[in-house]
């Protein structure tokens, strides 16, 4: 009989019954079960992982059947561990096991696409114009053309296009903006290179290639943590998760690891069977909080303050009152706290000022290079020295650049003074800034003085000009700062943790909610540990932390408490950043391929955060002032005008790059050069001493001075990472936007004084929005061809 009919009479069938007829056995039809089976069948499973910016790099399976990724499961062939250390395997989350369902979803891109108004105008001056440029230029410069279809990207209108039609248009345009205002007016976004690396470098090639400006992508994500190279000067070295392992007490610090580090969370369940403490600090009750064995919530924004106040009762209990003989070789070997810091005459007090150097000494100590970048310590036995590990050694005589702990002069060990309390010829009022006293809606605040008094041990020394000098040591900067109390009558220092003096627990439980019990406690556990394992403690931090304003002082709290308990550098011990593991393993031959550096050197780099701000007009609308952010100890004077006044001034002096560079094509330059008689570099210091040429950003409203084309890959730009995402879609893309607020010039703002003001800001700057994407993401329906 048909199996179609046999359908019909399903519920009819009669069969052998059993278990007292609460059973029927039937005999069915089961063909529905091949297309289970073929769901599930493949040709081939290649190894490949996810390049998503994830610092897991999982690897997986990936099978295939008929080109098409069917599914996907984890690898288990990652090489073995030690025998006391878990495999790194299981390595996945729920996000890469569906990823193929990401893949094949509706927003799925198969073909090049324009959009219809453009591919109009395109096709109608191909018909006029046999040179493609001219053709391009035929409707860029012909302003109600270029305004029609810039202010209908974001809207759809996407259709069908060619590979041909496409690379023929984006070629001709930048042809056309090389040619015309620069090669440094065409740019491109893309985000970390290692998480594909020939990805990344055939765009950044590319733009390398004909002068165009490779934008940053660390610090826009705000990613890189600046209290890192503050501290370390360099960006985020930190272990592989596998170290979480090895230590005996961790703090998870604003990092949610079951979440946002899923691959790697195993480590951190476990070792707490081995018996390692955990804690949890996060606002919320996040995932993590249920792993540890204490939650602290502070309330958000708040973290340095907590911070603050643990490294309080670390330098009080294991530095002062108890020293203990690890933190003490710790900091007296490998920080600045030995090093000597001269002091400022200020009305009525001192400040901090810069490292005493050789060079500011008789004979430089016996220092012939480099001298003045070298810093300075007192032996233990008075005399003064250069020790080895400054900056100073490392471009001096091979082998030098080094922590060991001797006289770079003549190699004699040392033991530095760690501070002069005792051995000072004065007690010196120093002030410090004090940032939260300031009330406001959002967070408690204690109120105290702006500036305050502290009293340090200070020497006094005959500087090689003959002039003398005030100096100390960082550590009794750093022990004063701290509110420590040393027997010097300090009436901004506190009795005990209960005193609501600047920084202690007290202090902080004020403003963060947590409890001074349980901020004592962790800081005495974690310096503890800390002590009787030599650096085993270790902080996991998290994003939380670092998308803050100011959100250096949340890092540099953590990093102080760090290396007062010499964690860092130590296996199992330290700050384990939530980026960093990514490496580019073949870095050095990976740089030449990606920048073009085989071709020409060097390549154009500029920093996303000053580049949008500026060319996106945020600034028009900038109402926070330098004098809000300052110190209270500062010279107001000399930092007059508004935020980018001061990214142009940077520019200027060359501490930041710059793209677009100038206010004149670059091509123009090096032909006027060649005209003159004098070298590309010789004859724009002359015009820009004249005045004839200026710097773009000076004047960002002139429509030959901002950025033309860009490119964007690997990356939703215009969507998950827009940050003053309606100012771009009026100044950057000239389409509807949702701009609410009143621009400086209609609200009576200070209005700039390096950066030319314009009434009417330019709209629409950007000629043409190009994406590269798999599917069509944010960013793709704000571009002119995906």
């Amino acid at each position: 009989m048909s199996k179609f009919l046999d359908r019909f009479r399903y519920f009819k069938q009669k069969g052998e019954t059993f278990a007292d007829g609460h059973g029927q056995l039937l005999e069915t039809n089961r063909d529905w079960e091949d297309g289970y089976r073929q769901r599930w069948q493949h040709d081939k499973i290649v190894r490949s992982t996810h390049g998503v910016n994830c610092t897991g790099s999982c690897s997986w399976k990936i099978y295939v059947k008929n080109g098409l990724v069917t599914w996907e499961t984890q690898q288990t062939d990652y090489p073995r561990t030690r025998p006391d250390m878990p495999n790194h395997e299981p390595r996945g989350c729920p996000r890469g096991a569906s990823y193929s369902w990401y893949l094949y979803s509706a927003n799925r891109l198969k073909y090049p696409l324009m959009r219809k108004r453009l591919m109009k105008m395109w096709r109608e001056a191909k018909k006029l114009h046999r040179d493609p440029v001219e053709a391009w230029a035929s409707i860029i410069e012909d302003a109600d053309k270029a305004k029609s279809f810039k202010q209908a990207r974001g809207r759809g209108g996407f259709v069908r296009s060619s590979w041909q039609e496409v690379n023929e248009l984006i070629a001709a345009s930048n042809v056309y903006t090389v040619k015309t205002y620069g090669p440094d007016r065409v740019a491109g976004f893309s985000p970390i290179p290692a998480m594909s690396m020939v990805s990344y470098a055939s765009g950044a090639r590319y733009l390398s290639l004909i002068g165009g400006t490779c934008l940053s992508f660390y610090d826009w994500y705000c990613d890189l943590p600046p209290a890192s190279p503050q501290t370390w000067g360099e960006q985020t070295d930190v272990p592989e998760s596998a170290d979480w392992y090895n230590s005996s007490y961790i703090i998870a610090w604003g990092s949610n690891v079951p979440q946002t580090r899923t691959p790697d969370a195993h480590f951190f369940t476990e070792v707490r069977y081995k018996g390692t403490k955990t804690v949890a600090v996060t606002p919320d009750y996040a995932e993590i909080a249920k792993l540890c064995d204490l939650w602290l919530a502070p309330k958000q924004g708040t973290d340095a303050a907590m911070a603050l106040a643990m490294g309080h009762v670390m330098l009080r209990e294991f530095h002062l009152d108890n020293p203990r003989q690890y933190f003490t070789d710790y900091v007296r070997r490998y920080t600045d706290m030995p090093m000597l810091v001269m002091l400022e005459e200020r009305d009525g007090y001192y400040a901090a000022g810069r490292m005493l150097r050789a060079a500011d000494l008789v004979d430089s100590l016996g220092q012939e290079n480099n001298p003045e970048w070298k810093t300075v310590a007192i032996n233990s036995n008075g005399e003064m020295v250069a020790p080895n590990g400054s900056i100073g050694f490392r471009w001096g005589e091979k082998g030098k650049w080094n922590l060991e702990q001797r006289d770079g002069t003549t190699g004699a060990e040392t033991e530095l003074q760690l501070s002069l309390l005792g051995s000072q010829d004065e007690i010196a009022d120093v002030g410090f800034p004090y940032f939260g006293g300031e009330g406001s809606e959002y967070f408690n605040h204690v109120a105290l003085d702006n500036v305050l008094l502290h009293k340090l041990p200070a020497k006094r020394l005959q500087l090689a000009d003959g002039s003398s000098a005030l100096v100390t040591t960082v550590y009794d900067l750093t022990m004063a700062n701290y509110g420590l109390e040393r027997g010097l009558n300090d009436e901004n220092c506190a009795a005990s943790y209960d005193d609501t003096k600047a920084y202690t627990p007290a202090w902080a439980e004020q403003i963060t909610g947590v409890p001074r019990a349980q901020i004592i406690r962790i800081a005495r556990e974690f310096a503890d540990n800390a002590d009787k394992t030599h650096g085993r403690s270790m902080i996991i931090v998290g994003a939380g932390l670092n998308h803050w304003y100011h959100l250096d002082m949340n890092y540099r709290g953590l990093i102080n408490m760090l290396v007062f308990c010499g964690c860092v550098g130590q296996s199992g011990g330290g700050w384990a950043h939530y980026v960093g593991q990514e490496k580019l393993r073949p870095q050095t031959g990976w740089q030449p391929l990606a920048f073009a550096l085989d071709w020409q050197r060097p390549a154009r780099h500029m920093n996303s955060t000053s580049y949008f701000y500026n060319h996106s007009s945020q600034w028009r609308y900038e109402t926070v002032t330098a004098e809000e952010l300052l110190s209270p100890m500062a010279d107001k004077s000399r930092y007059s005008g508004h935020l980018i006044d001061f990214n142009v001034r940077a520019e200027r002096m060359g501490w930041l790059p710059s793209a677009p560079q100038l206010g004149t094509n670059p091509l123009y330059i090096a032909r006027e050069a060649e005209k003159a008689g004098m070298t590309p570099v010789d004859y724009t210091v002359k015009s820009l001493k004249e005045g004839s040429i200026r710097f773009a950003a000076e004047q960002p409203e002139n429509d030959k001075n901002h950025p033309r084309n860009l490119f964007i890959w690997r990356s939703n730009l215009l969507g998950s990472s827009g940050k003053g995402h309606e100012y771009m879609l009026k100044y950057l893309l000239g389409t509807e936007h949702g701009i609410q607020g009143l621009d400086l010039g209609k609200q009576g703002g200070v209005k700039p004084e390096e950066v030319e003001w314009r009434d009417n800001g330019l709209d629409g700057k950007l000629d043409l929005v190009v994406t590269l994407d798999f599917r069509l993401s944010s960013t793709c329906l704000y571009s002119d061809i995906v």
